[in-house]
């Protein structure tokens, strides 16, 4: 039978107490979920034999999400990936913001979405248990213009997906680029250089040293980054690209063919190995694939373990990175009186 539980998770990183939310579909997929930063705790997913395993990284306790954890398992804002050197121009107006990736601004800024404490509440869903957010991001936070009030439903869904519902609204006009960033692993092993990856997009946004899109909207076709066919990660991450030797593998933005379906699958990914399988679809026009490249080994997170490089992948689906600064680019700005909606679909079988 699906249910919904809650138990303290301990004081977070601000100072305040946390909550963990426990949704158990009935049928082997379980998430933990924290109030703070929204965090994706732990995700148990049964492989081809039933056998549960949890196939993200996170921290047993909140004290353990601090401030040098990279956005492990979070939820994204106000603007998720890079901004270039940290401002932006809206309506004639310069936006300064805060400059914590080098010069540049990285999601959301020194204290974005994912420090903060949301409020969260069960509600009803037809799909499965499910645990609504909400938080209030005020005028001038991290620099960005508007009021910002964000709702994010989580559902897991009888089917077996981890389903989150985005929408937002602002009292000015603001960039906003909402995503979740957790890292995956569904063998649970040490690496994801076995897994298998598929991302249906002909194009790339090129990115610069800086890992900033140069504007460029780049077609995959014989290139490191055409993953349109099943690859395995191994194969590629080490290869002579000069996209993938600036990522140091794999840390690009895919831009998504086409929206044919209300939920338009974004990515797919299987570990050979336990028989787990991953489709990622969202209504977001692109999918970002980060393959742990930065992860070194200092972050020691559940069960003693530690993440080193490749320990895990991140699917990130977002609009496109530093979007206010190209015209050219879908705009993320969302302006008084319009909702910002977004949803993607983490679904798991076992083959």
């Amino acid at each position: 039978m699906a249910d919904l539980k809650k138990r303290s998770f301990g004081m977070a990183p601000n100072g305040r107490p946390a909550d963990l939310y426990v949704l158990d579909n009935g049928r082997g997929l379980e998430a933990e979920i924290t109030n703070y930063g929204g965090i994706v705790v732990a995700l148990r997913v049964p492989d081809r034999h039933g056998r549960q395993a949890d196939v993200v990284l996170g921290h047993s306790s909140a004290a353990g999400y601090a401030r040098n954890t990279p956005y492990i398992g979070a939820l994204i804002g106000r603007v998720a990936n890079r901004i270039a050197r940290a401002r932006f121009t809206l309506d004639g107006r310069t936006h300064e913001l805060a400059a914590n990736d080098g010069p540049n601004h990285l999601h959301g800024g020194r204290v974005g979405f994912d420090q903060a404490t949301w409020s969260a509440a069960p509600v009803a869903d037809d799909d499965g248990p499910a645990l609504e957010l909400h938080h209030v991001s005020p005028d001038g936070d991290e620099g960005y213009p508007g009021r910002v009030e964000v709702r994010v439903v989580y559902t897991l869904t009888h089917e077996g997906a981890l389903r989150i519902r985005y929408e937002a609204t602002s009292d000015r006009a603001t960039p906003l680029n909402l995503t979740s960033h957790g890292y995956f692993n569904l063998g649970a092993t040490n690496d994801i250089l076995d897994h298998e990856i598929r991302i249906p997009a002909s194009r790339v946004l090129q990115v610069d040293a800086g890992l900033i899109p140069t504007g460029a909207v780049r077609d995959v076709a014989g290139s490191a980054l055409d993953l349109r066919e099943p690859v395995r990660i191994r194969d590629r991450i080490g290869a002579a690209d000069e996209q993938v030797r600036i990522a140091r593998g794999f840390d690009h933005a895919f831009v998504l063919d086409g929206q044919d379906t209300p939920l338009a699958t974004a990515a797919e990914v299987y570990d050979r190995s336990s028989g787990r399988a991953m489709r990622v679809r969202t209504t977001a026009p692109s999918i970002q694939f980060y393959s742990g490249n930065f992860l070194d080994g200092s972050i020691v997170g559940k069960d003693g373990r530690r993440y080193g490089p490749r320990a895990a992948l991140c699917l990130e689906a977002e609009g496109y990175p530093d979007a206010p600064n190209h015209p050219g680019f879908p705009s993320i700005v969302v302006r008084p009186g319009e909702v910002y909606r977004q949803t993607t679909a983490y679904e798991f079988t076992a083959l």
